[in-house]
């Protein structure tokens, strides 16, 4: 039986490249690159995606801003998109994105099925001076009242009171103990300027020139059980990490606190930066993630 997943303890951000696209020439394939991408962002509770520039000789505001786009389109719960996204050439193959199916992407769509102690996204319809109005992806926007609040907002409720006029509050992400989603950041600093800012407790570079995985693991999961906020940075289609953070005159060994490699004895020449952050991402949670109890016991009783 499928449980709904918890938050993570940390702050579990990943870095990706502008250029992460850069390899497939048609918007379509781009899309479907991306939509890759956000899906693992998804199944392993990320909770930030931060897009950083990696070639410095050139403006990649608008690679940045497709990837974004992409990604924050995915991760707005369905019944919000009309109402937050305006008619975007980035999006015009936004059809074929794999839905992300999380719990703030809900799939009941009326008022009465609404459970207390459900959490919902919504938007700001209009407001007053009694209230205000808004759309939950319900058949009906629902009333708040007491608050003041800008039209268009994007903003989360927690239902208190089930049956035909359900009580609505407001609450803040952070009481959620549930996973609620991704947050996507456009960074104007390179990775390296990134990295060096003092923001993350622990910073894992992935490189095919890393130290093995199992090498470094028991290292690893002792730092990220006393991290609060860990940063996991890819490279690029065409640059790894360490040419990527060279072109700042840095030296990724000493601005890492592991380079790792997930795949020994690959046999491709290179791994897609999408294949590598699922493979990654896959390996870091199997490490950190405790086996939950309810299928410890499921997986003994077959």
């Amino acid at each position: 039986m499928f449980s709904e997943p918890l938050r993570r303890r940390q702050k579990l951000s990943i870095a990706i490249p502008a250029s992460i696209v850069s390899d497939v020439p048609h918007l379509r394939e781009k899309t479907l690159k991306v939509g890759f991408i956000g899906r693992a962002l998804a199944i392993f509770r990320v909770d930030e995606v931060i897009i950083y520039p990696d070639i410095l000789s050139m403006d990649q505001s608008r690679e940045q801003k497709l990837v974004s786009t992409i990604l924050s389109y995915m991760e707005t719960p369905q019944y919000l998109r009309k109402r937050l996204f305006r008619v975007m050439p980035e999006l015009r193959y936004a059809g074929i994105l794999p839905p992300l199916r999380t719990p703030h992407h809900p799939t009941r769509s009326k008022k009465r099925d609404l459970k207390i102690g459900e959490f919902r996204d919504g938007i700001v319809l209009r407001e007053n001076k009694n209230g205000i109005l808004v759309d939950i992806g319900v058949e009906e926007p629902v009333f708040i009242p007491g608050l003041r609040i800008k039209r268009d907002t994007r903003v989360t409720v927690k239902v208190v009171s089930d049956g035909d006029n359900p009580k609505i509050v407001l609450v803040d992400q952070s009481e959620i103990p549930l996973y609620w989603g991704y947050r996507v950041t456009i960074s104007k600093n390179p990775i390296g300027q990134m990295i060096k800012s003092g923001l993350f407790d622990l910073v894992i570079a992935t490189s095919k020139y890393g130290e093995p995985f199992m090498k470094v693991k028991d290292n690893l999961l002792e730092r990220w059980r006393k991290s609060r906020s860990i940063l996991v940075a890819f490279g690029s289609p065409t640059q790894g990490l360490y040419e990527i953070v060279r072109q700042e005159g840095l030296d990724l060994r000493k601005i890492s606190d592991f380079i790792v490699n997930v795949i020994p004895r690959q046999a491709t020449e290179t791994v897609r930066t999408e294949e590598a952050i699922y493979v990654t991402l896959a390996i870091l949670n199997l490490l950190t993630e405790p086996l939950c109890a309810d299928d410890y016991t499921a997986s003994n009783s077959l």
